[in-house]
């Protein structure tokens, strides 16, 4: 006998697909797996900076990846030009796969979307697209689209994207109230980036690396992730400076990559901060490494509205990894650090008294464990991927009285 055919049949569309190994944001590689582990067949099409195409099958998932370069540090329209090369080589594929019962689209970048409008137009297929950054709403605030006229055609080509989905996915409550502003006639479901709890986890600190990086014996702080513009590490750097001219024993570690790496190593140098301490972009089990030698995670975005919305993957890995918290604006994440006990904030204009308060902390060695714990806590009720996993299955698959949203509860949680 052959083997039974799958209930649904998925295509799966994320331009930067990973996996663990490869480290980075890998909430898509999870919930494709838990999508396959219930029984849906899904096909990820996604991206590479290699010639050629390739498929693989990464834990039950077909994995297309197309020959598409893209780095951080592209100027503006090769950035566009490469979201373009990916939706067309992307259509192209879908004609050519197994009908799917529906897509997924995830951003971004928003030009995903345009590949959901033409298989709704020309292959009578429904698409559900989730929203992780507010585009374009983001890059016009942070200055890299100014034209007016291309204001309104982006405008546009957003809310066309969210009327014609079969339902929206955000990332954040913020995200989701922006969502169901712009386009009030669809469902949209609530579903954050999530903790990887068995990546991610307390232990002792590896003193082999601990000596490793010269680390001392006062507070040591880490930031973990992307090095872009948005990213505003260059205030953690302003904190280091701080504790330097303050004679404090104070280790600053940052494990990341991106398009302003070399600037922030730059300042660094030509600041002569011998407490930071840079780290090449690892994986999972790096990253866990390098939480494990701190006390607290910094959690940094530049002083923009739109990104007080986002869901950093950064923030969720250090929850799992049971640490305080260090968060640098006002937003979602800052509410549940304030709320849930979780850490503290330094934000703009009030470094002197983060200061105080992390002098504080270094005395209070109880404290600090106990927002470690909270951290923890909260991503084990709230936020580990079973639970987004379970979410994501009632919009794709919805069964009668299930509850797509439940966007309160995590506002408040």
């Amino acid at each position: 006998m052959g083997e039974l055919a799958p209930a649904m049949r998925l295509i799966y569309v994320h331009q930067y697909f990973r996996t663990p190994e490869q480290g980075g944001a890998v909430r898509s590689y999870h919930l494709a797996k838990g999508l396959v582990q219930a029984g849906i067949a899904v096909d990820m099409i996604t991206a590479r900076d290699e010639p050629g195409y390739d498929q693989r099958w990464i834990d039950g998932i077909r994995v297309h990846y197309l020959p598409v370069a893209y780095d951080q540090r592209f100027g503006f329209f090769k950035r566009i030009s490469a979201f373009w090369n990916f939706v067309v080589k992307a259509r192209r594929l879908i004609r050519k796969l197994p009908r799917p019962d529906v897509l997924y689209i995830t951003s971004t970048p928003l030009t995903t979307g345009s590949i959901g409008l033409w298989a709704k137009k020309r292959l009578a297929l429904p698409y559900i697209f989730e929203v992780r950054d507010l585009w374009p709403e983001a890059p016009i605030q942070v200055g890299a689209i100014r034209n007016p006229i291309l204001k309104k055609i982006l405008y546009s080509f957003e809310k066309k994207i969210y009327d014609q989905s079969l339902s929206l996915v955000a990332l954040s409550p913020g995200i989701a109230s922006h969502l169901q502003k712009i386009s009030p006639d669809r469902d949209v479901a609530l579903i954050p980036n999530f903790s990887d709890l068995e990546a991610f986890f307390p232990t002792e600190p590896n003193q082999w690396r601990a000596k490793q990086f010269g680390l001392t014996g006062g507070l040591k702080i880490a930031y973990t992730g992307a090095i872009g513009q948005v990213n505003a590490v260059e205030e953690l750097l302003d904190l280091a400076e701080m504790a330097q001219k303050h004679q404090k024993n104070w280790n600053f570690l940052i494990m990341g990559a991106g398009s302003h790496a070399e600037k922030l190593t730059k300042i660094a140098e030509y600041k002569h901060l011998r407490n930071v301490r840079f780290i090449p972009f690892g994986s999972k089990v790096e990253v866990n490494e390098i939480l494990s030698l701190s006390d607290l995670a910094w959690i940094s975005f530049a002083h923009l509205p739109v990104l007080k919305t986002n869901s950093p993957n950064k923030f969720f890995d250090a929850l799992a990894a049971g640490k305080a918290i260090l968060v640098n604006h006002k937003g979602w994440v800052y509410n549940l650090v304030i709320t849930h006990e979780l850490g503290i904030s330094c934000l703009p204009g009030k470094m002197e008294t983060a200061f105080s308060r992390l002098e504080d902390l270094e005395k209070n060695q109880q404290e600090l464990d106990r927002m470690g714990r909270n951290s923890r806590k909260l991503a084990e009720r709230y936020f580990s991927k079973e639970i987004a996993v379970k979410r994501l299955l009632e919009v794709v698959d919805p069964k009668p009285n299930s509850t797509p949203g439940d966007v309160a509860d995590i506002q408040t949680a």
